[in-house]
């Protein structure tokens, strides 16, 4: 059963700025231009703690690793990071608008036990080895949870519901809204022994940040080596009721880059893996987006024909969701190396068009429920398959290890 516990964690003093100058979004969605946007919004933002800039002169001794290490110590010594009176849980708000309509989610950020994939914490994804040695030499500098885990309860939790809603019955804590339009609302509230039970009856998946939760087993392994139990055993995470909160998956999109003087596919059973008798072609990338259903199985696609840019939709067959097909018929028979995984509908379709791309691949947004079907048939998603958003906003809390 997940052990769910409060913790003391740090937020940023008032004094510090306004909060949307000192936060982040997730490491992994920040581009250059962010980057250099954050560090200049605030000499105290985030980003220098979970993505700092390689200096010249870096190495083994002194590096954006070792700063970041120093910047939370100075942080905390000096004010701008301060401690919550005692171990508390944290009700956690984002509201925001999707497809033309009002959002919201709901969940509490809270320190979890660690435990191997395959007990009561799941994954639903393939990783990728890459950000793993990144985000350890974080870890190993820092000592702390900067950003929590995102991790969803496929069943329903009543006494969770009732905590937040009486939570947030009062002003929160902390509060901003983010370039996306979302805003992210923080309560700190005492332990609740009865959200603690709810959780620990069943499991919880983890949503996003599979890389951050398999680096944290590798540190907990470490540190038991040299200095036993202890925080390391724990990681910080924010946890959703699934069934009551609905929260959004949307897709991450496939990018076929070119073999040789490939620039596009034969023919429309090429594209799919099959004859391609259900293919249709279609008017634009506008088309494609309207006519993709992940539970009808239907994706679309984008490659050239000799000057000219064709799309098609039609559906592919396989195991749900969608994705799992595109990637059984024909992804996994790809090198990897060809495949990028890209959020913007429209910057995939640019890649085609620019001819740096064979193909795209266009993918519908999905549900919990089918990813948990997945999950209970003891496989995985492929990499990148799903985009939980919005996610919490890194440094509305983090969680010190000491």
């Amino acid at each position: 059963m997940p052990r769910i516990r409060p913790f003391r964690g740090l937020l940023f003093d008032r004094s510090a700025g306004p909060l949307a100058s000192l936060t982040a979004p997730p490491y992994d969605v920040i581009s250059p231009m962010d980057q250099d946007r954050l560090y200049a919004a605030n000499e105290h933002n985030i980003v220098r703690l979970i993505l700092g800039r390689d200096e010249p002169g870096d190495d083994a001794s002194v590096n954006k690793y070792t700063r970041a290490a120093t910047h939370l110590r100075r942080w905390r010594g000096e004010g701008i990071l301060r401690a919550t009176e005692q171990p508390s849980l944290y009700p956690y708000e984002l509201t925001f608008r999707w497809s033309g309509r009002s959002h919201r989610v709901r969940g509490v950020i809270a320190e979890v036990d660690l435990e191997p994939w395959g007990g009561s914490i799941v994954p639903h994804e393939r990783t990728m080895p890459g950000p793993m040695e990144d985000r350890l030499s974080l870890i190993r500098a820092v000592r702390a949870n900067l950003s929590a885990v995102y991790a969803v309860s496929p069943t329903v939790a009543p006494d969770l519901s009732g905590f937040l809603a009486e939570a947030m019955t009062s002003p929160p804590d902390r509060e901003m809204s983010d370039e996306t339009g979302t805003t992210h609302r923080l309560w700190v509230r005492p332990d609740s022994a009865s959200v603690r039970r709810s959780l620990a009856d069943g499991s919880i998946m983890i949503a996003d940040g599979h890389h951050r939760y398999t680096v944290a087993l590798a540190f907990k392994e470490e540190m038991r080596a040299r200095q036993g139990p202890g925080p390391w055993d724990a990681m910080m995470m924010f946890i959703v009721d699934a069934v009551t909160e609905d929260p959004p998956i949307l897709p991450i999109h496939r990018v076929v880059r070119p073999d040789g003087d490939l620039f596009g596919p034969e023919s429309d059973g090429d594209l799919w893996g099959t004859d391609g008798s259900s293919v249709v072609r279609v008017r634009d990338l506008a088309e494609i987006l309207a006519s993709l259903t992940d539970d009808e199985m239907t994706i679309g696609a984008v490659s050239l024909d000799g000057e000219d840019i064709v799309h098609r939709v039609g559906r592919v067959d396989g195991r749900g969701p969608a994705v799992c097909a595109l990637h059984e018929r024909l992804l996994d028979r790809i090198d990897p190396a060809r495949l990028s995984f890209v959020p913007d509908a429209a910057a995939a379709e640019q890649a085609v068009s620019s001819r740096r791309a064979a193909a795209a691949y266009f993918l519908p947004s999905t549900r919990v429920d089918r990813v948990w079907a997945v999950v209970r048939g003891q496989q995985r998603l492929p990499q990148k398959s799903t985009y939980f958003w919005p996610k919490p906003r890194t440094g509305m809390v983090i969680r010190p290890m000491e």
